[in-house]
């Protein structure tokens, strides 16, 4: 990013540094977007979504993890795997979201709180979102095992520790880079009032291709790679459970377990489709912004656009904590614990999805 005086050119977010204005683009040419009412807006929109954040993900995911902890009953497979999910969602509810909404909204792009947060906080946003990828990726592999070879013995505990522990190793590995490159930028916000610091990922333009390169490795090792994952997995699983006859006679208890492994599934796929829907669109922009730059990078609302894409993002942890918060396998158990606290939060869920992890 370009150490200038002019408040624009720190507000790219560009994650590019150096004696240069950011892509060459002249310093009289970047517009200022944090005045208008698109400016306004989004900060509207991205207070919402951090206080939606912090309810949902902060409250719903707390209330699973301490009934996994109380209940040996609700510890299945698939519920460890969920519960890296909530955990990642409640480290960032907990301890990001309170800065980022002092960030954007209170303080309107202005960092006080040192550049140790600034870098943990970047770097622990990343690790929430490659932890959130790895979980998914792992629950889908796990239903595609169980219900495609039900022969095959399942998973054991130590198995799944070691996948627990590669679904968080990787995520805290790969993003170091994060929290390396975060910087703190001083910028004056206008004439006669107080500096402003800006708080991102800034790479030294000299490193370009060092940055471009990282980015490529991340979006296929942390996007393209498991979404294709995910996609075949359930494709087959869909195959398997709605387009295959099952042979001989179907009594009751078989056509029970059918329809619970179908809304599992129907489940786990629109949580997929969320993912995409909510992600896409970041991966998408941050390609075109740092690859084709000068296609957005005099576009005055550009910076905005990228806050509610970002925010856009974020909120698919308020999806999954509505679609897991309601997995159980013992519901007497969630009631006597958490009742009312659980009835609130589960208010936002169908019956069906109460149900829909019932079975492994």
């Amino acid at each position: 990013m370009a150490n200038s005086t002019n408040s624009s050119s720190a507000l790219t977010d560009y994650f590019l540094g150096g004696d240069m204005p950011d892509y060459e683009v002249p310093l009289d040419e970047i517009p200022d977007t944090t005045q208008g009412r698109a400016f306004f807006v989004a900060t509207i929109i991205i207070g919402a979504v951090l206080v939606g954040i912090m309810l949902v993900c902060g409250v719903g995911n707390c209330l699973f993890i301490a009934s996994l902890a109380r209940y040996k009953q609700l510890r299945n497979l698939t519920n460890l795997l969920i519960a890296n999910l909530a955990v990642s969602d409640v480290l960032v509810a907990v301890i990001c979201c309170p800065f980022l909404l002092d960030y954007y909204v209170v303080k309107q792009l202005s960092w006080d709180h040192g550049l140790l947060l600034c870098a943990s906080t970047n770097y622990l946003r990343t690790v929430s979102l490659y932890v959130s990828t790895n979980a998914l990726l792992a629950i889908a592999v796990d239903r595609y095992m169980a219900i495609l070879h039900p022969l095959r013995p399942r998973m054991k505990h130590q198995t799944a520790y070691c996948v627990i522990l590669t679904v968080w190793l990787v995520p805290i590995f790969i993003s170091i880079p994060s929290a390396y490159m975060a910087s703190e930028t001083t910028y004056p916000h206008q004439e006669g009032r107080a500096h402003k610091t800006f708080c991102a990922q800034i790479w030294p333009v000299d490193q370009q291709v060092y940055y471009r390169s990282y980015f490529l490795l991340i979006f296929a090792l942390q996007f393209v790679g498991p979404v294709s994952v995910m996609v075949i997995c359930y494709t087959h699983i869909s195959r398997e459970l709605w387009f295959k006859d099952v042979p001989g006679f179907q009594t009751q208890q078989i056509r029970k377990r059918l329809q619970k492994r179908r809304r599992t599934v129907v489940v786990l796929i629109l949580v997929l489709v969320a993912y995409i829907l909510c992600w896409a669109p970041y991966y998408g922009f941050t390609l075109v912004r740092d690859f084709y730059p000068t296609l957005i990078s005099r576009d005055r609302n550009s910076l905005v656009a990228f806050y509610i894409i970002e925010c856009i993002a974020m909120s698919n942890g308020i999806i999954n904590t509505l679609c897991f918060v309601s997995v159980r396998n013992n519901s007497k158990h969630l009631n006597k614990s958490v009742k009312f606290p659980l009835r609130l939060v589960s208010f936002v869920a169908t019956k069906s999805l109460a149900q829909a992890f019932s079975e492994r």
